[in-house]
């Protein structure tokens, strides 16, 4: 088991520096647009020592590769640089967006396993039933709507349309998080970041659901005259689980990276809408210690999910060259 984890890890550290070399490049200048001592110095007067100054401090003064050794250090170290608009480190200003963050891609999740769980067990269940076109039709919508569309329908709906038929009585928060956090902000932005994770994991369940109850011993069960229930949860949902849960741990990651365009849609004050905001303004120190932590995060949860997979899968030798 340590080697399959140890092994998996060794696997991370080319994408890592992938990645890094990437953001690194964007540092070259000439790929961004304006100058980058420019843009550290801001307003004031860039003379020929106030340059020489600012490249000596960054580095920029430096060769290619050893630039790029002193910003593997600084990652190293937590030093993702400092914000060229707000004057803090990097660190500090995703450290304060991050719990936000979290909790939206957590009641994302939430979202997620309940609805789409429980439609595609309704729809294995009630195959070709009125339910089943219901869920197929649905999760097809969903997948094809783009997450902005979708975020700022429902701010349309739930936000202006029901309050003007209710006479004020009635609407959902169309932006923020209230002050103090409060779950009714949460509902719409978490429904439109897991639409389309929700239709994959219905349709997910339903396949699975499918080939399960198509198996000898389900069949074997019901011959027992054991309950419809007891043979779809108690039978045949453990066994259909196990991609269900390998897809919900990735997309898990993946929610916590890629939440830029929903927390932008209903201004959702997390790492997503600061890395949008860092790209208006040109704040590259932010956005590239924004996608070095996003990668970071993926990368982890992936790791999670291997070893996870891995447990719960009993055909996964991890000591031979099967996995």
């Amino acid at each position: 088991m340590l080697k399959y984890v140890f092994r998996r890890i060794l696997q991370m550290i080319p994408v890592f520096l992938g990645v890094t070399l990437i953001l690194f490049a964007l540092r070259i200048p000439g790929l961004l647009p304006g100058d980058p001592v420019q843009l550290i110095v801001g307003e004031r007067e860039l003379t020929p020592a106030l340059r020489a100054q600012i490249e000596e401090e960054h580095h920029l003064n430096e060769s290619v590769p050893v630039q790029y050794g002193y910003y593997i250090s600084g990652i190293l170290q937590g030093d993702l640089g400092r914000s060229l608009q707000k004057n803090r480190t990097v660190t500090d200003i995703l450290l304060d967006k991050f719990p936000n963050t979290a909790r939206l891609a957590v009641s994302a999740i939430l979202v997620e396993i309940i609805i789409g769980l429980l439609a595609g067990i309704i729809s294995a269940v009630k195959q070709y039933s009125f339910w089943d076109v219901v869920v197929t039709l649905s999760t097809s919508i969903l997948v094809s709507v783009p997450v902005f569309w979708l975020g700022m329908l429902l701010q349309m709906f739930f936000g202006i349309k029901i309050k003007q038929w209710t006479g004020g009585a009635f609407s959902l928060p169309m932006s923020g998080m209230g002050s103090p956090p409060d779950l009714v902000h949460l509902i719409l932005p978490s429904i439109t970041l897991a639409s389309v994770s929700t239709a994959y994991v219905a349709r997910i369940m339903r396949s699975q659901m499918l080939e399960a109850m198509g198996q000898d011993y389900i069949r074997t069960a019901m011959a027992k005259g054991l309950s419809e229930r007891v043979v779809v949860f108690k039978h045949a949902l453990k066994n259909a689980l196990i991609p269900v849960v390998t897809f919900i741990g990735i997309d898990l990651g993946a929610l916590m990276g890629g939440a830029i365009l929903t927390e932008s849609v209903f201004s959702w004050p997390g790492v997503g809408r600061e890395i949008y905001l860092a790209v208006m303004q040109r704040d590259w120190p932010v956005v590239m210690g924004g996608v070095v932590v996003v990668v970071l995060i993926v990368m982890f949860v992936n790791l999670l999910v291997d070893i996870s997979y891995a447990v719960l899968d009993p055909r996964i030798r991890y000591g031979g060259t099967t996995e």
